[in-house]
Order: C-alpha cells, then structure tokens, then sequence
C-alpha cells in the first residue's frame, strides 16, 4: 500500500519510461518536467512553436534529456495534434500545457476524436496526511455539478479503482452530506444511504461505505459515537464522496490553501491519463500527478 507522495513516485520508477506530449508546450510548467524527466519517469513530447520552445528549454536540464519537438504554431492544431498522438498510440499521458482549459475539456471529451471511455468522467484530488502516513481521496473535485444517484455510483467506482492503484484493496468510503440521519428533504443523505446499503450487499467490492456521514462523523470516531454512530469508517476513511461539486471543489480548495495540504489530481473515466492545470494543485505536486498518470498507465486504471 502506497502511504505518501514519495511512495507513489518511486512505485512509478520500477516501471516504464512514458511518453507525456504536451500542447502549446511554451508556456507549461518546465519545472515539474525537469523534475520528472530526470527521475526516468517521462519522455516529454512538447508541441507548439518550435523555436519558443527551444528558447525556453535553453536554460533547463531538459535541453540534456531525451524529448521531441514538434513544430505546431496554432494552438487548436498543436492540441489536436496532441490528442491524435494519444489515440495512435505514440504518447501515453496528455498534459495540459498552455492550451487552452475548456477547449482542452471539450476535445479530451469528444464522442468521436477524445479520450472519453464510458458514460461519465471524474476528478479525484488525492491528499498525504503526516500523521500518520496515510493518502485520502476526496471525489468529485471538479467534473460534475450535480450528479445523480446513478453518476455517484460510477464516481464511486471512478475512485476506488483508483484506490486499488494506489494499493488500498478494502478502502474505507464516506459517504458526505450535511447531517448524518437520513432526512427526505436532504437528497443528498438519501443518496449516502443507498450506496452504503448498496456496499453492505458488496455491490462494490470489499469496500466499506458508510453514509450519509456530517465531516465530524467522518473525522471523529469520538463525535460519531456521540451521535450514536458506530462504524469502522469513522476516523480512518480512505475516501470522502461528497455530495456535489460545490462541496468537493471548496473542500479540496480549503484543505490546501487553509490547511496547507499538498493535493495531486487525476480525471477517470477516460482511455489515456490527462493531466490538467488546477489552480489548488501546486508546481511541486505536478511530478507527483505525472506519477499518478504512469501508474494509471502501468495498471489500465482510467475506469469508464
């Protein structure tokens, strides 16, 4: 079982070199691609204006390491061109560079020349608590406004195959809302309920699923008890599944900027990993995504 960041960077060096193309690579982070080039992680494929690119390399250790250039001065092609090398099979990850957000969003999701694999996509931020050693998905992040009973379920499924990658073979879920008692007027709790009856009949593996649980019952073994709740998820959940994107985005958000967490992403529900450019993810944390995109790679992860 992967326990911190480091760990999932060093499952990924046992493993293969990758192929990561990158559009409209000028104006992407060279940082974290120095960081994983070096460590034998990635072979970077950079398209877009080849002499900006070289002007921009110029002064990084990638200048020493194996990379592509390819030439592509318009954006929409050098993405484009980006995603057909995906498809063709001469690049494993997408990242997404300096293209632009949701003309990245909207080709990775088109029906005919994307990535998109089944009915639904999902953003998992992923989290390494210090004490003690420990990662935590928190699910939807970013993808999905309002999701109903039906999309839960798959973003359910979106995170614990992800959770098997990351070694956690029995992951404990909670299930958020805002109280832990069901209540007709609250969908939300109603949702939690269901997904945890529908896991107690191992619908969804060996995992545990525990809702609806408030983020005290979550975080508190002590503050469940008080309320009379008694779970083996209390305390030591593996996954937070909230309620909408609201939830998800504020809370992956506040973690990081009021708690001072260091969180790293992944999209399922695609055929090749995507990297994207998320204003709560930090340069640091990019090698750590690369990491996440590779062992996605190595172990078919990306669900559908």
């Amino acid at each position: 079982m992967l326990k911190t960041f480091n760990d999932i960077i060093d499952a990924v060096k046992e493993g293969g070199v990758k192929r990561l193309v990158i559009p409209d690579a000028a104006k992407t982070d060279m940082q974290s691609l120095e960081k994983a080039a070096g460590a034998g992680l990635i072979i970077p494929s950079f398209v877009g204006d080849g002499k900006e690119i070289e002007d921009v390399i110029k002064g990084t250790s990638l200048k020493s390491l194996e990379h592509e250039i390819i030439d592509e001065k318009d954006p929409d092609k050098a993405l484009s061109a980006s995603i057909l090398s995906i498809r063709e099979g001469r690049a494993d990850i997408l990242m997404q560079g300096g293209a632009n957000h949701q003309a990245l969003i909207d080709a990775v999701m088109d029906a005919k020349n994307g990535f998109r694999k089944g009915k639904l996509t999902s953003y998992i931020s992923v989290f390494q608590l210090p004490k003690p050693e420990k990662l935590f998905l928190v699910t939807d992040t970013f993808m999905n406004n309002s999701p109903s009973l039906a999309e839960k379920q798959i973003i359910l499924e979106h995170a614990l195959r992800l959770a098997a990658i990351l070694g956690l073979d029995a992951p404990k879920v909670a299930a958020l809302a805002a109280i832990e008692q069901v209540n007709l007027n609250i969908p939300s709790t109603l949702d939690a309920a269901i997904l945890s009856k529908m896991a107690e009949r191992k619908q969804f593996g060996r995992a545990v699923v525990e809702g609806p649980l408030d983020i005290d019952c979550a975080l508190s073994e002590a503050a469940a008890a008080r309320k009379g709740l008694k779970s083996s998820v209390t305390g030591n959940v593996d996954i937070y599944l909230v309620p909408e994107v609201d939830t998800g985005h504020l809370l992956a958000e506040a973690l990081v900027f009021f708690g001072k967490m260091e969180t790293a992403g992944a999209i399922m529900g695609t055929t090749n990993p995507v990297i994207m450019n998320l204003p709560f993810v930090s340069h640091k944390s990019r090698i750590v995504e690369i990491a996440i995109a590779s062992l996605m790679c190595e172990k078919g992860g990306n669900g559908g």
